[in-house]
């Protein structure tokens, strides 16, 4: 089965290399597509220069929305679905998330960051499986209504449909971590956006809770 890959990247710079030349080591993924969310930076430039197909937002739409165009530009059915800021990923994590997909017909592989480097955010300290690294059936994206407004809390909704309705897995990704928020911003403008994803989360919850 043909594998995807799709970044989501906001004002990523300094960290999407690292995603990309782990990402373009991988002999079987079919594409690999930047969604280059309305960035200051040179997020978009860097990306172009791996090779990748890069996907322009002309402004900052938010995670979700980013993702979901992203996924309007695959043509396969398992997406691996990755943060541009991770430190220390490798060929052996993204394999952790493709094989369970291919051996055991699941609808989505969740990555649980485990031994990072770094002290974990708080939100996944205490809700491991938020986690944005994982492998998901391209079709599930279309199934969640609104799923494109849910900003930060799209992998809460992701869980939360897969749960209900297909199947899912998990597996540990060993010495993977992100740059914190504060490092990358600054830490009054990086508090305020982990503010903001936690309330993407909470508002994402309480929608869900009707659904």
């Amino acid at each position: 089965m043909d594998i995807s890959a799709l970044i989501p990247a906001y004002n990523e710079e300094k960290q999407i290399s690292g995603v990309l030349t782990t990402l373009i080591k991988v002999d079987y993924l079919k594409e690999i597509v930047v969604v280059n969310d309305g960035s200051k930076d040179k997020t978009a430039e860097i990306a172009s220069s791996f090779g990748v197909k890069v996907i322009t937002l002309q402004e900052n739409r938010g995670k979700a929305a980013a993702v979901m165009e992203g996924i309007k530009h695959l043509s396969c059915e398992i997406v691996v679905l990755l943060d541009a800021d991770l430190i220390g990923l490798k060929k052996e994590h993204i394999d952790q998330l493709v094989e369970p997909m291919l051996n055991d017909d699941l609808d989505m592989c969740v990555g649980i960051l485990e031994n990072s480097s770094s002290i974990a955010e708080i939100a996944q300290q205490i809700t491991p499986t938020l986690s944005g690294q994982r492998a998901v059936k391209k079709h599930i994206f279309y199934q969640i209504e609104n799923l494109e407004e849910s900003g930060f809390g799209i992998e809460l909704a992701l869980n939360k449909y897969v749960k209900n309705y297909g199947r899912s897995f998990q597996v540990k990704l060993n010495n993977v971590s992100h740059v914190k928020k504060e490092k990358k911003f600054g830490f009054l403008k990086g508090f305020v956006k982990r503010l903001k994803m936690y309330l993407d989360i909470i508002r994402t919850f309480f929608l869900n809770l009707f659904n």
